[in-house]
């Protein structure tokens, strides 16, 4: 290898790890540290989730992974998604139910380190009572569509 395609790989490799992990594609060697993550709001959540995509689009045909932040006291209404959900709660704990309307005791509670997997078009809910974070890995199109239409914030 010569001296000067040595140096390029080099300054090519130094470069990428000053990168945003928002590049990264499916296939792609990707390492992050929660300090690396990017928060963004989530238009098809209530207001107060944040997600940070780690691998994706998650809108695409691709594996996909993300994390979302859900803050004391948060309620997300009986939705389902069109592919298969894969959730590890990270921090704090997720209350996880299934059916067409959010029902507290019907809940079960997911502490960090649980695992928790939905099938497609599977009618479910979660709440919080304490700052939760989750992460969420699949293969894509990602979406979310409520049970009760009302209920999406992206129509409101």
């Amino acid at each position: 290898m010569t001296t000067k395609l040595l140096v390029s790989l080099l300054a090519l490799a130094i470069g990428c790890l000053g990168a945003s992990t928002g590049w990264a594609q499916a296939g792609a060697h990707i390492m992050v540290s929660p300090a690396d993550l990017k928060w963004a709001d989530v238009p098809s959540l209530p207001p107060g989730a944040k997600i940070a995509v780690i691998e994706g689009p998650p809108t695409e045909a691709v594996p996909f992974t993300f994390r979302l932040k859900f803050p004391a006291n948060y309620k997300i209404p009986a939705h389902w998604h069109p592919a298969i959900e894969h959730v590890t709660v990270i921090s704090g704990t997720l209350n996880l139910g299934t059916g067409d309307k959010l029902e507290e005791a019907k809940a079960k509670p997911l502490s960090a380190g649980s695992i928790a997997i939905m099938q497609p078009k599977t009618n479910h809910f979660g709440w919080t009572k304490e700052e939760t974070v989750v992460q969420v890995h699949g293969i894509g199109p990602w979406g979310v569509t409520y049970v009760n239409p009302s209920d999406d914030p992206r129509k409101k």
